[in-house]
């Protein structure tokens, strides 16, 4: 593969920043950052993309996840264990993602989104307070089933990962969009980490595009965390409504033939 332009480095620099800015919101930078690694490196291998997603991912994921919990203080009791098992899946996930093509998971993420959505759309009252639906023990094991579960999808492909874990933290456990949020940074740097415990020995990581859509990400996800916490709950969920919408729309155009 050639080296990439400086245009090209400042269009996926650009990108990086939105999907990081996106992510410490909300959640699913990655269905505006891998996107733009698709459309600014098309001679990269889908395992290369993949890899240099996580690669600039962590770095926003860690830092978003550090200003959540200095502002938010999520119970970390609940957040560390789905993290750990996020980990394993995510490595887990990882070496099915080596063999699996990326086109035969984008039905699977829209009728997702579509369910997410329109749940949230229609349930106006969700993720205002938290409401826990589950405690002790119970609760913590199926705080650590979304994880394992998620982790596993974003391993393997990995967009809208954090969409999944706000809503996963939001519906089935009861929290509000800004204690979710929180929680489901910290299970995303897990994955990413999971991730990239398999791609870096591969050597799959493009350090070059890397090291700029990195320090892009971290930036927008120092913002991005800042403005939700700042903002709070109601601000987060409405950002999360558009953002899924934005995705549906992206991924059931992608597969009508509408654009790339």
């Amino acid at each position: 593969m050639s080296d990439p332009t400086l245009t090209t480095l400042a269009f996926l620099g650009a990108a990086a920043f939105v999907a990081g800015w996106i992510d410490a919101v909300v959640g699913g930078g990655g269905l505006v950052q891998l996107p733009a690694l698709l459309i600014g490196l098309p001679g990269a291998s889908p395992a290369q993309l993949l890899a240099t997603n996580k690669f600039g991912s962590i770095f926003g994921t860690a830092t978003s996840s550090v200003t959540f919990y200095r502002r938010v203080r999520p119970d970390l009791r609940t957040a560390l264990p789905m993290a750990a098992v996020a980990y394993v899946g995510s490595i887990g996930g990882a070496l099915i993602g080596l063999h699996i093509p990326k086109s035969a998971f984008y039905p699977i993420i829209l009728v997702l989104l579509v369910l997410v959505g329109g749940y949230t759309l229609f349930k106006p009252d969700l993720g205002k307070e938290s409401i826990r639906r589950f405690h002790g023990a119970r609760h913590t094991v199926l705080a650590m089933l979304t994880g394992f579960t998620i982790g596993v999808y974003d391993g393997a492909l990995g967009p809208g990962t954090g969409s999944f874990l706000v809503f996963a933290l939001v519906g089935l456990l009861g929290y509000n969009f800004l204690e979710a949020s929180a929680k489901a940074k910290i299970a995303n740097f897990a994955t990413n980490l999971g991730a990239l415990t398999v791609f870096l020995p591969m050597g799959l990581v493009l350090f070059k595009v890397g090291v700029i859509i990195a320090g892009a990400n971290l930036l927008g996800g120092y913002v991005g965390a800042r403005t939700a916490v700042a903002r709070g709950s109601g601000f987060v969920r409405v950002v999360f409504v558009l953002v899924v919408t934005a995705f549906i729309v992206k991924i059931g155009g992608s597969l009508l033939g509408w654009w790339p």
